[in-house]
């Protein structure tokens, strides 16, 4: 593992307003964060280190410790200390004293296990409750899968690869082509208007409003800086980001540093198509070019058991825009073969097309084939339940969509 800043330290009002001003001497007694975006991100990432600390970097052992207490820490150590007591001394009142330890850890671990278990079960109904839960799922689903132990993969021949320079090779060539390979598509030959609008400012009260959205906790991205940063900062970052954003607006170009994607990367984008539905769904021709600069020469690497690969050409991914550009694509590809609801409903990546016969069903499912496949979007994923002649077609890849046949039953009500 490589060792992080421990921003969740943030969390703790203590640690924030130490933050605070610890940032505040590093820029010569001033509140206002300078202009510069690398000037500022540095001097932030280089607090951070100072005051919050960084992690070991050393794998954590998979032990489930969320239900620990105060109670049963304090009897493991006392067992410790009476094991090196019996090591060092075997007598018979030392073994037995260990012995003794032994029983009372186990009788406190059963006791913090039922706790914690009653305590969470209790709270099910709240918001705090269903976090819990699913961090502990997820929690046992990581425990129960080797994917920091698995260390060796297959080439495309099928050979197994056990070197971490052939490993790591290998994930930067699945991925470079799976994410810059793009379908056969049909040329279009109608052209569309470009919108050439003035278009406002990022106001501060926008940047205020988006930052009190934003869920902390998250993943930090290539700028190693989360969110909690810029809500720990409160006005000096409302006040520096809508500046900052603003002159991306105005020269259209963003900064180098922001164009390397750490995170996990979807598959390729048909990108012209991309461009073409945004024009045509009138989106101002700023923020087409903004956009278009956001995909250009943008880097992305894998992280793999064995280390991180080398950059390669790569798309952005979990950022809040790509939902956004999604649903654009799809109105604007869908509109000859979509109907009014609730003949065809779209839930962002899921889309019902219903009928009144199975023969117009598979009409209907053809037609969404053909408009979709002949733009170049052919990986599409159908799961189908069929009830009163629905059918449920589900994206699982934004933006590029496989298309498989299936078979199924209708029933009549």
């Amino acid at each position: 593992m490589e060792k992080k800043t421990k921003w969740w330290k943030l969390k703790k009002e203590e640690c924030c307003e130490e933050f605070r001003e610890k940032l505040r001497q590093a820029l010569g007694g001033q509140v206002v964060l300078p202009d510069d975006w690398q000037t500022t991100a540095e001097v932030i990432r280089e607090t951070g280190r100072k005051v919050l600390g960084v992690s070991s970097g050393r794998r954590k052992e998979d032990k489930e410790t969320w239900w620990w207490n105060e109670e049963v820490q304090d009897s493991i150590q006392r067992k410790r200390l009476a094991k090196k007591k019996w090591d060092m001394d075997r007598t018979e009142e030392n073994r037995q004293e260990y012995k003794e330890l032994q029983r009372r850890v186990k009788r406190e671990v059963s006791k913090a296990k039922q706790k914690a278990y009653d305590e969470l079960y209790t709270r099910l109904d709240t918001r705090e409750g269903e976090k819990d839960l699913y961090r502990l799922a997820r929690q046992r689903d990581r425990d129960g899968k080797d994917v920091q132990q698995v260390r060796v993969i297959k080439d495309r021949d099928g050979r197994v690869l056990t070197s971490e320079e052939s490993v790591q090779r290998r994930w930067k060539e699945y991925f470079e082509e799976l994410m810059n390979e793009e379908n056969e598509r049909e040329k279009r030959v109608e052209g569309v208007n470009s919108v050439e609008q003035k278009v406002d400012k990022i106001r501060k009260d926008e940047v205020r409003k988006a930052l009190k959205r934003m869920k902390s906790g998250k993943a930090v991205g290539p700028d190693d800086i989360p969110v909690e940063v810029w809500k720990c900062l409160g006005e000096a970052a409302v006040e520096f980001l809508a500046s900052l954003f603003n002159r991306v607006l105005y020269s259209e170009k963003m900064p180098e540093e922001w164009r390397i994607n750490l995170e996990k990367a979807y598959d390729s984008v048909p990108r012209e198509e991309l461009w073409y539905c945004m024009r045509k769904s009138g989106v101002a021709e700023k923020y087409v070019r903004v956009v278009q600069d956001m995909y250009e020469r943008s880097r992305t690497v894998v992280r793999c058991a064995v280390g991180q690969t080398e950059e390669f050409n790569g798309l952005h991914q979990g950022s809040a825009l790509s939902p956004f550009l999604f649903a654009i694509v799809m109105d604007q590809l869908s509109e000859e073969v979509r109907q009014e609801s609730p003949w065809t409903m779209m839930f962002a990546e899921d889309i019902v097309i219903c009928s009144e016969s199975r023969e117009q069903v598979e009409v209907n499912l053809e037609r969404w084939r053909f408009a979709l496949e002949r733009r170049g979007m052919k990986r599409l994923d159908i799961f189908v339940d069929i009830n009163s002649l629905t059918i449920q077609i589900d994206v699982l890849n934004p933006l590029e969509i496989q298309w498989s046949r299936v078979s199924y039953n209708c029933t009549q009500n």
